[in-house]
């Protein structure tokens, strides 16, 4: 494993790690957020270990697609915990733009799906 893959696998636990402390904390929006990017640094850990360049990717679309293509397509990520991504993504931008604050149930989810995601992330088999 590179430096750069174990630096993102690293910091997304420590960003989903970060997202459960929130959620206790009753930050459900700021819980959003740190859910999403977690499964985002975890995705482009997961590319970088395939050999992916990260400045390929510059936008968190290219990630999500490149992330399905290289690992949901392939079988190694179920589709559930691929299609988590674009979902988790969507509460992350209410969380982060709309007026009103994510509801608990939902920040809930948000961070179950991050934990699943990071965790099925670092059991791939090395690239």
């Amino acid at each position: 494993m590179t430096d750069t893959v174990a630096h993102l696998l690293d910091k997304a636990a420590r960003a989903v790690a970060s997202a459960r402390v929130l959620l206790d904390l009753g930050d459900t929006d700021s819980a959003c957020s740190r859910a999403y990017y977690a499964m985002f640094d975890a995705a482009r850990g997961a590319l970088a270990s395939q050999g992916h360049a990260l400045d390929a990717h510059k936008t968190h679309g290219s990630v999500h697609s490149a992330f399905a293509l290289a690992f949901v397509k392939t079988g190694l990520i179920p589709r559930e915990i691929g299609r988590a991504l674009g979902q988790v993504q969507d509460v992350r931008l209410l969380a982060d733009y709309a007026a009103e604050s994510i509801p608990a149930d939902k920040a809930e989810w948000s961070v179950c799906q991050a934990e699943a995601f990071v965790t099925a992330v670092r059991a791939l088999p090395p690239g």
